[in-house]
């Protein structure tokens, strides 16, 4: 009588409610998982906490709030894909090897890019609208 599942297919709900339920429990358990293993990703969480508000609050049209909060968001979920793609290469192992570093290189280059994106779209806003 072990319920435990045999393979990772069994973790998954096949249809309806019981995949919604699933889907949320898993991104529950990456979003605790990402708080306590990536401080990237606590300093972004923290920054969008101040950002997404401020976004909301500020005298601006309300495509350019979508903007400013679309980007923010842009950030967070490319470093939750970075993250995945540095657990998956650390789940082979630690030796060097290049294609590792080209993995892990190219998941960081698109946080860097998504961190430009964001910083490029708040300064566009902001100066187009307060100077």
């Amino acid at each position: 009588m072990d319920n435990q599942p045999k393979n990772a297919s069994d973790l998954k709900g096949k249809s309806g409610i019981t995949r919604l339920i699933n889907a949320t429990k898993y991104s529950k358990q990456g979003l605790v998982a990402g708080w306590k293993s990536e401080e990237a990703l606590r300093q972004e969480i923290i920054l969008a906490c101040v950002m997404v508000p401020t976004a909301v609050f500020l005298p601006i049209d309300y495509l350019e709030k979508i903007f400013l909060i679309a980007s923010v968001f842009i950030v967070l979920i490319t470093e939750v894909l970075n993250s995945a793609i540095e657990a998956v290469v650390d789940r082979f192992g630690t030796e060097i090897h290049p294609l590792s570093g080209k993995a892990k290189d190219l998941g960081s280059l698109a946080v860097l890019l998504a961190l430009i994106l964001c910083a490029i779209v708040w300064v566009s806003v902001l100066v187009h609208n307060f100077l």
